[in-house]
C-alpha cells in the first residue's frame, strides 16, 4: 500500500510554509559534508542510546499505511517519509529492525539499501543536496508475533495488535528516525478485515469500504509527534466517545467485550483533564482518551500504563480497579500529555523531567483525595522526607537524577527523585513562581523537545533568580543537597552491600513509578 498521493502533497505544502513548528535542533555536520555529498551519520548522540537517530537530514512527516490480515496475522506497509537534508547526501539511514523491507524509494527512484544492525542504509540512484525536500518510501512487511516483548514496539493481542514505542523500539515498528528530537507530522492508513476496527493517534479523517469487507481507517496527528509516542492498533473495538472541558473531545478504543466492565474507570477523565488544566493550562492536544488492550497475558507488555500520544495503553485488569487504586496512576499519565509529549526529551538524559513531572501532579492528586499510597502515607511532604532519606543511596545506585544510562534509565530516580527536585524547587522559589514557571516552560516548548538546560533557563528566568547551581547541585551532584525548608531533614548514609530494589531490573516499565 501506498500513501494517497493528495495526502502527500498536501502534507509538504503544509511543512513548506510552515517548517518552524517542529523546532527540531540542528545538526548540519561540516562544511564539506553540507556540499560534497558525503554518507549522513547514523546517530545523534543521545548518551543514554548512542545508536539511536540519523544525522543529516530531518523528517518533516510520515504517512505510514498498514494493511492487517487476521489470518496470517501479519501487517503489510508502507512507510513514506518527507525529509528535508541538512547536508549533501551520497547516503542516508533509517533506524530498523525485524522487519523484512521489500523496496525502498527515493524522490519516485528505486533506491538500493542493505539492513546493517539496526540501520536500514539507503543509496539514493544520485546524491540528495543540501536543503532539498525529499520523498523517501519504504514497503515492507512485519510479524507482531515475531520477536518477544520487551525487544519489540509490536503488542500482540488476542484479536490483532498495539504498538509500545517507547523509548526506543519504534524502529520495530516502522523505519524512521527514532530520537525524540525529531518530531514530524504523522498521518496513518489502517486497512483491516470485517469486524475489527483500526485505531491511531489523533482523529479519524477518512474511512473508506474496501472490496472484500475490508475497511481502511485514515487518522492525523494534528500536532508534531516523537517517534515514541506512535500508536496503533487493530482488534475488536468499541469507540467510546464523551466530552472533557470546554468541550475537549475524548474518545477511548475498548475491546467489546470489556466496554461495560471498564466504563467506570474511563468515566473519570473529564475530571482529571479538567484537575491538570487548572494547574498546568489548556490540554494541548486535539482528543484523549485510554486503550485497555485486549491481552491478559503477563508478558503482553512490561508496564502497566504507557503514554502514547492522545491515547494511553494500559493493562485491562489494571482499570477494573476501584478509583484510589487507579486515579493516581491515571493522572501520571495524562500529565505526560504535556510533559514527555508536547514537549519531549531533547535526550534521553532528559526523562526526568517527564517522569519527575508526572509523579509530581500524580501524587499531588493521590494526596488531595486523602488515598494512601503504597507506602501508606498521606501527604508530599511525609512521602518525600521519606525518599530524602534514600537520597545519597540511590545517587550511588542509579546515578544522579539527570544522569541515567540505558539500565537504569527507567528505575524510581527518574520518577521519585525527579519528584523530589521539582518539591525541592518548590519549597526555595514559592508556589506562585512554580506554578509560573511550569507554564512558562510548557508554553516554550510546546510541539518540540527541550533539555535539562532549558528548563533549568526558563525556572531562573521566571523565578527572578539564578537556579543554575542550586539545579545542578540537584540534578547532577552525587550527594543530596540540603532541602529548603527542612533543614531537619537527614540522608541515610549509604551502605555499599545494599543492592535497591529500585535498581535491579533493566526495564523501560512505568512501575516504578509512586503513583501506582
Amino acid at each position: 500500500m501506498t500513501a494517497p498521493a493528495a495526502a502527500l502533497i498536501g502534507t509538504a505544502a503544509a511543512l513548506a510554509a510552515a517548517p518552524s513548528a517542529h523546532a527540531a535542533p540542528t545538526r548540519t555536520g561540516t562544511p564539506a559534508a553540507r556540499t560534497a555529498g558525503t554518507p549522513g551519520p547514523e546517530t545523534l548522540g543521545d548518551s543514554v542510546y548512542p545508536a539511536l537517530g540519523n544525522d543529516g537530514y530531518r523528517v518533516f512527516a510520515y504517512h505510514l499505511d498498514f494493511s492487517y490480515d487476521a489470518t496470517t496475522r501479519l501487517v503489510d506497509a508502507t512507510a513514506t517519509l518527507k525529509i528535508r537534508t541538512t547536508q549533501a547526501l551520497s547516503r542516508f539511514s533509517l533506524d530498523s529492525l525485524g522487519l523484512d523491507i521489500r523496496s525502498v524509494r527515493v524522490g519516485g527512484r528505486t533506491a538500493t539499501y542493505e539492513q546493517v544492525a539496526e540501520k536500514l542504509r539507503i543509496t539514493p540512484a544520485r546524491t540528495l543536496p543540501n536543503k532539498s525536500w525529499v520523498t523517501v518510501c519504504v514497503e515492507y512487511s512485519a510479524d507482531p508475533r515475531r520477536i518477544p516483548q520487551p525487544l519489540t514496539g509490536w503488542v500482540d493481542t488476542l484479536d490483532g495488535f498495539a504498538v509500545c514505542c517507547q523509548p526506543n523500539l519504534a524502529h520495530t515498528v516502522f523505519p524512521c528516525n527514532d530520537h525524540p528530537s525529531d518530531k514530524a507530522d504523522f498521518t496513518f492508513r489502517i486497512t483491516v478485515p470485517a469486524g475489527l476496527r483500526g485505531v491511531a493517534t489523533g482523529l479519524l479523517e477518512r474511512t473508506e469500504s474496501l472490496s472484500g469487507g475490508r475497511t481502511a481507517y485514515t487518522y492525523r496527528s494534528r500536532e508534531p509527534m516523537a517517534t515514541e509516542l506512535v500508536q496503533i492498533t487493530v482488534g475488536d473495538y468499541v469507540i467510546k466517545e464523551r466530552q472533557g472541558p470546554h468541550g475537549l473531545p475524548l474518545r477511548d478504543v475498548v475491546p467489546v467485550a470489556r466496554a461495560e466492565a471498564l466504563e467506570p474507570a474511563l468515566a473519570l477523565t473529564p475530571n482529571l483533564v479538567e484537575w491538570l488544566e487548572a494547574r498546568l493550562g489548556a490540554y494541548p492536544f486535539e482528543t484523549y482518551g485510554l486503550l485497555p488492550c485486549n491481552s491478559d497475558a503477563p508478558n503482553a507488555f512490561d508496564f502497566t500504563g504507557l503514554e502514547s500520544q492522545t491515547l494511553t495503553i494500559y493493562k485491562p485488569n489494571y482499570l477494573l480497579q476501584a478509583e484510589p487504586k487507579i486515579g493516581s496512576h491515571m493522572m501520571h499519565e495524562l500529565v505526560h500529555s504535556y510533559f514527555g509529549n508536547s514537549v519531549s526529551p531533547a535526550t534521553w538524559a532528559d526523562l526526568w523531567i517527564n517522569e519527575g513531572h508526572a509523579d509530581f501532579y500524580g501524587l499531588l492528586y493521590r494526596y488531595e483525595r486523602g488515598w494512601a499510597d503504597s507506602l501508606g502515607l498521606t501527604t508530599m511532604e511525609a512521602r518525600m522526607k521519606n525518599t530524602y532519606a534514600q537520597g545519597d543511596q540511590w545517587r550511588r545506585d542509579s546515578g544522579p537524577v539527570a544522569a541515567p544510562d540505558a539500565a537504569n534509565l527507567f528505575d524510581s530516580q527518574r520518577y521519585l527523585g525527579g519528584v523530589l527536585v521539582l518539591y525541592a524547587l518548590r519549597n526555595l522559589v514559592g508556589e506562585s513562581a512554580f506554578n509560573a514557571l511550569e507554564r512558562a516552560f510548557l508554553d516554550r516548548y510546546r510541539n518540540s523537545s527541550a533539555s535539562t538546560a532549558d528548563y533549568i533557563a526558563v525556572a531562573s528566568e521566571v523565578s527572578g533568580q539564578d537556579l543554575s547551581g542550586f539545579l545542578q547541585d540537584w540534578l547532577y551532584g552525587t550527594k543530596t543537597p540540603r532541602m529548603p525548608g527542612h533543614p531537619d531533614w537527614t540522608v541515610t548514609p549509604v551502605n555499599p552491600a545494599l543492592a535497591a530494589p529500585h535498581s535491579r531490573r533493566r526495564s523501560r516499565s512505568h512501575d516504578n513509578s509512586a503513583t501506582l
